[in-house]
């Protein structure tokens, strides 16, 4: 287990070295490149090239990139262009406000789901199974922005129930039962989009195992059912829905651009819209680098589980998992 780990930690930074490269090329080959901001109205030309060989934007962009990953691996995420501020003073409140507003639409939707999509799988077609099987239709084809605006409109508009928007009440910064009511409305936004395919995913799985011959025989010895599902079938229906649990890490922290923006929440997702915008493009690398850890993380969390949930997998020594 130890080897396996250290060798798939090597390649995750391999991965994770090509994705800077590609990144950092894709956004200098961008019309008018970072140097385009310094292009504004009522700056000269002079101040421009002045201010961008202050920020080495003037050297080749080999050595600009090695520049750049030389101070991330010391912790300097760089400054804005503009007005030179720190990223990390930028990006890190937001990020931790991405993660409280993911983490719980996150959690909430596996609660929900995963035993949801269990009892759907020994009750097919049922009332049940029929329900969940439209609410994920629902939420695959519901744009998420507009189902965002209908609750808006709906639950703070006409009821007055919740918060338009924002996180906090202007004045109730920090009060613990201000932020549960502004969570209220995104996280049921969220909760919908992960519950589709959660709940897809987990009644499949398990759909699917329940038909192998070791089920059928267990059945025929007497077992009960219960402990059929949920001991002998359970473990590998699992499997699926840990990978999709480990690609979905990426999400609490790049966050869903579209819910942030609509309720105006102060994450990271709706800081990218907005340096993207302004073309500030050290905290767009800054994002998209935190992004890719841990889509790396949750792709490492997930084969290690693997050998968890699953007993027939088997991490050999010749590094076959």
């Amino acid at each position: 287990m130890g080897e396996y780990i250290i060798r798939r930690t090597l390649q995750s930074v391999l991965v994770l070295f090509l994705i800077t490269v590609f990144t950092f090329g894709l956004i200098h080959a961008a019309p008018g490149g970072p140097t385009q901001i310094f292009l504004s109205p009522g700056l000269s030309i002079e101040a421009g090239q002045i201010r961008a060989e202050q920020l080495g934007l003037d050297r080749p962009i080999p050595i600009q990139y090695f520049n750049w990953l030389g101070n991330i691996v010391t912790g300097d995420l760089g400054t804005t262009f503009k007005n030179n501020i720190p990223v990390g003073e930028i990006l890190w409140p937001t990020v931790k406000n991405t993660i409280i507003l993911m983490s719980v639409a996150w959690i909430l939707s596996l609660i929900i789901a995963i035993p949801w999509g269990i009892y759907n799988s020994t009750k097919e077609y049922g009332v049940s199974d029929q329900t969940a099987s439209f609410i994920s239709y629902v939420g695959f084809a519901m744009p998420t922005f507009w189902f965002g605006i209908i609750l808006q409109s709906f639950f703070s508009l006409k009821l007055d129930w919740l918060p338009l928007s924002d996180m906090y009440t202007m004045g109730k910064e920090g009060n613990m039962m201000d932020l549960i009511q502004h969570l209220v409305l995104p996280v049921s936004v969220l909760t919908l989009g992960f519950l589709a395919g959660y709940l897809k995913y987990s009644r499949a799985s398990m759909l699917e195992v329940l038909e192998q011959d070791y089920i059928r025989t267990a059945r025929a010895k007497g077992v009960k059912e219960n402990k059929v599902v949920f001991r002998h079938a359970l473990r590998n229906a699992l499997i699926p829905v840990i990978t999709l649990i480990g690609l979905d890490l990426s999400i609490l922290v790049g966050g869903a651009a579209l819910t942030e923006a609509v309720f105006n929440w102060p994450g990271m997702g709706r800081l990218f819209v907005e340096m993207a915008n302004s073309r500030e493009y050290s905290v767009l690398m800054a994002i998209t680098l935190l992004s890719a850890v841990f889509v790396v993380i949750g792709n490492l969390v997930a084969d290690i589980l693997y050998a968890v949930v699953d007993p027939r997998v088997q991490l050999g020594k010749g590094g076959k998992a």
